[in-house]
């Protein structure tokens, strides 16, 4: 660009997924001035419920609570100058875009509806024919589609299945003019998108240091990008929640794998990444470096797995082993022809308890298989007949019910120009996006900087170790990534992450969690964010949408980790508490 620098970007963010806050819309734009409000509907279970709406109805296949949303915003959001970006498309954002434009037709108010699409990629399989009864295949698209959008004067931009951190890139490389190969500053965008993306996350929501902040109800996050790619993310004034370094550094580690966040139009350096307070809740993030985008796009695949059902058995008072033990010998018979039962043991009772409930263990039963019969009402009956023939104090938590269909979800990848990425304009001429310059074969990283116990780790400590919860010192974030999981963990002082970094090896790690010691895990630095983030491959199975584990998206996986008993040095634990 030439001339003066524009004036930052003012960019907010109001859903998180489909069913988040249906005020959060009206809330950003009442509460302070913004050019862009985004909106993030789409998660991989989203995708399923989308694609079982499009079975039911061809013309159905987008997030509908974007559109009650819209019918009380449209117009304040048309009356401040703010556009709207949202994926809510989801499988058929050319049919939102036309609801869009019927209901400001209907509300009498003059609007350039855009969308974007190509991410679709059914049929998918081998020789264009759907491979094992997937339900939907899509590629992950970059924000090159809503840049060309918003360039064409669109007021609202709807996508399909684009990246999360698009929503917020797009529109940055809109305002700012960028070229494709503006790396660094893309990368920038990039990562204020992913702080965005998941609401209130970044706000204060589902972080571990929740009480040192008022997050009865977090207000929303912003973002104020600079042309150079930096930004200081933000909330409206007089908002709930809270955004600080801590904040902001556990939404950047959430659902990440590694240090270069892949993405289809940068790759950024989440190791470059720089978080300093820029006053009350502001951070400014800023030193973002990026490197071409791979050649590839990721694809999330959905189909149905078979029906799944099941029962949760209460276990009161004494004999708790003996009373599972029984149950499990009484179903052997009637679970002989299920494709899979799995029983799990949730040990919740107390001795001696003063109430029936905290002297009660929790036994769970989930079955699967192809066929809805073998899942249904028959086998949970079965179970439920043992009410007089079973152990003392027989009862379940529901009643029996019929087998309920579960999905399944993978990834793939393709090559970047087999998808036909298009942005449709408002005056409905189709504008083909070509992708990105690849990166050649990257090189290896360089090993993170390491700390040696003698620069504060747990060899210095004068005072010795404490037996305590590793959360005492540390925050964590975790999340899912298709059948694999990602736990974040983060200190807040130099010297403390020494002693991470030294300690919380894969080995301790496995160690503390031991459900993950059968699976791969990996271990990345951040040192800039004091941070270790793993990924544990495998651990939920099929997705969540098969609701493998107790946790089906390993939400509470960081928090597991933080109530874990370690050595850790007395002195770090007194700078805690000072």
């Amino acid at each position: 660009m030439t001339g003066s620098p524009r004036r930052p970007l003012r960019i907010g963010n109001a859903s998180g997924f489909y069913g988040d806050r249906l005020s959060a819309m009206r809330e950003m734009l009442a509460d302070g001035p913004l050019d862009v409000l985004t909106g993030d509907y789409l998660a991989e279970l989203t995708m399923l419920i989308l694609g079982r709406d499009r079975l039911k109805n061809p013309d159905a296949g987008y997030a509908r609570t974007f559109l009650r949303q819209l019918e009380d915003c449209l117009g304040p959001a048309r009356d401040r100058g703010v556009r709207i970006v949202t994926n809510a498309g989801g499988l058929n954002p050319a049919g939102l875009a036309d609801a869009v434009r019927a209901l400001a037709d209907k509300l009498g108010i003059p609007l350039a509806v855009a969308h974007v699409e190509g991410d679709d990629l059914m049929p998918y399989g081998d020789a264009g024919g759907d491979r094992d009864g997937v339900l939907t295949a899509n590629a992950y698209l970059g924000g090159a589609g809503i840049a060309a959008c918003l360039r064409a004067g669109a007021d609202v931009v709807v996508t399909g299945r684009v990246t999360d951190a698009a929503l917020v890139s797009g529109p940055a490389a809109w305002w700012f003019d960028w070229a494709p190969d503006d790396h660094d500053r893309l990368a920038g965008a990039v990562v204020a998108g992913h702080v965005l993306e998941c609401g209130a996350q970044a706000t204060g929501g589902n972080y571990s240091f929740f009480t040192r902040h008022d997050v009865r109800r977090p207000g929303f996050p912003l973002a104020e990008i600079a042309e150079d790619g930096s930004s200081v993310i933000t909330k409206h004034p007089g908002t709930g929640g809270a955004v600080t370094t801590g904040t902001v550094t556990a939404q950047l580690l959430y659902e990440t794998q590694g240090a270069r966040y892949l993405g289809p139009d940068v790759t950024a350096r989440l190791d470059t990444v720089r978080l300093t307070g820029d006053g009350p809740d502001r951070v400014r993030v800023e030193g973002v470096r990026g490197d071409p985008p791979p050649g590839s796009l990721k694809v999330g695949i959905t189909r149905l797995g078979g029906f799944r059902n099941e029962v949760v058995f209460v276990l009161t008072g004494l004999d708790i082993e003996a009373k599972a033990a029984l149950v499990r010998e009484q179903l052997a018979e009637p679970l002989a022809g299920v494709a899979s039962a799995e029983w799990t043991l949730a040990r919740t009772d107390h001795p001696d308890a003063a109430t029936e409930e905290t002297a009660s263990a929790m036994l769970r039963l989930v079955v699967r298989d192809p066929s809805a019969e073998r899942v249904g009402r028959s086998l949970t009956s079965a179970a439920v007949e043992l009410a007089l023939a079973g152990y003392p104090g027989f009862h379940v938590t529901a009643p029996p019910g019929p087998g309920q269909p579960y999905g399944i979800f993978e990834t793939d990848t393709v090559p970047a120009a087999s998808a036909r990425h298009v942005a449709v304009l408002p005056d409905g001429t189709r504008v083909a996006v070509t992708p990105p310059a690849a990166a050649r074969p990257a090189s290896p990283a360089p090993p993170s900087p390491r700390r040696s116990q003698g620069e504060g780790g747990a060899g210095e400590s004068p005072a010795g170790h404490t037996r305590a919860p590793l959360g005492a010192i540390a925050g964590a974030r975790s999340g899912d990534k298709g059948g694999d999981a990602n736990v974040g963990v983060w200190v807040e002082s130099d010297a403390a992450y020494a002693w991470l970094a030294d300690t919380l090896t894969v080995e301790r790690f496995q160690e503390l969690l031991p459900e993950t010691r059968t699976l791969g895990v990996t271990r990345h630095e951040l040192p800039n964010l004091r941070a270790l983030n793993f990924t544990v491959t495998g651990i939920l199975g099929a997705g969540v949408a098969a609701g493998h584990r107790f946790d089906p998206q390993a939400k509470a996986l960081g928090e597991w980790l933080r109530s874990r008993h370690l050595d850790i040095p007395t002195h770090l634990l007194q700078e805690v508490s000072a």
